[in-house]
């Protein structure tokens, strides 16, 4: 049995984890209410695009835009995955790469190459430990995400798409549903489903100024652009919840541990105390 020293110090290094754990957990909380309100913010913003884009797709214009043509053959898969970039938030990162590695593997299976950008340093060890071929990344994107880091990685997708590179393109990310659960999810970006693009009532017809052509690439791309921020705002919130969630866990197991860790110190010590009192007794009785 380990001596009462050394128990001490294994107290005293656990509770030292707890005080981290639990400083970890209440920023974690605060920074999920920020998450939470910026995601909330983002939602009308996406839906109201949804709208427009969905107004257009039924307007025929004479411009049809390549990301509303389905294509016969899709062999050669997009995908953007995104993650956090800090680990200590439990299962968040492993459920989404455990989703993308189930598809990837279905694709190259089916003869189809994919190509990937990366948005989040977990994803992007992720995809280089897979083997796939990354055509973009980002990390570093902080608590608030910013659209201007991530138009870069994503008009590389949407440029392969439109050029032909790319025959579909499929998003990654943790979807926020409460503080206790997170769901990994798949989306299709492009083509346009056209379940997403439900919704719109009545017959809209528009005068495009300067021409269909312009307006109509703007919009779209406005679209997909508000569908990727919007996804990594549901993942920042998503990681936050997941890494509240772990802390406390990590903290109430430490007070366990903890707890644990005095009742056999106080064990040890009882035995040490007997111990002494049994040799003193016994010392005193050798003298008399």
């Amino acid at each position: 049995m380990a001596g009462g020293k050394e128990i001490r110090t294994k107290i005293k290094s656990v509770q030292n984890t707890q005080k981290i754990t639990r400083a970890m957990e209440m920023v974690a909380a605060a920074k999920m209410r920020k998450a939470q309100d910026r995601m909330r913010l983002a939602r009308p913003y996406g839906e109201k695009m949804r709208i427009v884009a969905a107004h257009m797709s039924r307007a025929h214009p004479e411009y049809t835009h390549p990301f509303m043509a389905e294509r016969a053959n899709s062999k050669r898969i997009g995908i953007i995955v995104v993650s956090s970039d800090k680990g200590l938030c439990g299962g968040l990162n492993t459920n989404v790469q455990r989703l993308v590695l189930a598809k990837v593997k279905d694709w190259v299976e089916e003869g189809n190459a994919v190509e990937a950008c990366a948005i989040g340093n977990k994803g992007l060890g992720f995809l280089q430990r897979l083997g796939v071929n990354i055509a973009a990344s980002v990390t570093g994107l902080g608590d608030t995400p910013h659209m201007d880091k991530l138009i870069g990685p994503v008009k590389v997708m949407l440029d392969d798409y439109s050029e032909g590179r790319l025959d579909a393109l499929y998003l990654f990310y943790t979807k926020f549903v409460n503080t206790m659960k997170q769901e990994p999810v798949m989306e299709q970006l492009l083509p346009l489903p056209t379940e997403k693009l439900e919704g719109a009532h009545g017959i809209w017809d528009y005068i495009y100024e300067p021409d269909a052509k312009t307006v109509i690439d703007q919009v779209l791309r406005r679209y997909i652009e508000a569908l990727i921020y919007q996804a990594v705002a549901e993942n920042m919130a998503s990681e936050q919840s997941a890494r509240m969630v772990a802390m406390k866990a990590a903290s109430d197991n430490a007070g366990n541990v903890i707890g644990e860790l005095k009742l056999i110190y106080n064990k040890t010590r009882q035995a040490a105390i007997t111990k002494e009192l049994a040799e003193i007794c016994a010392g005193a009785a050798a003298v008399g």
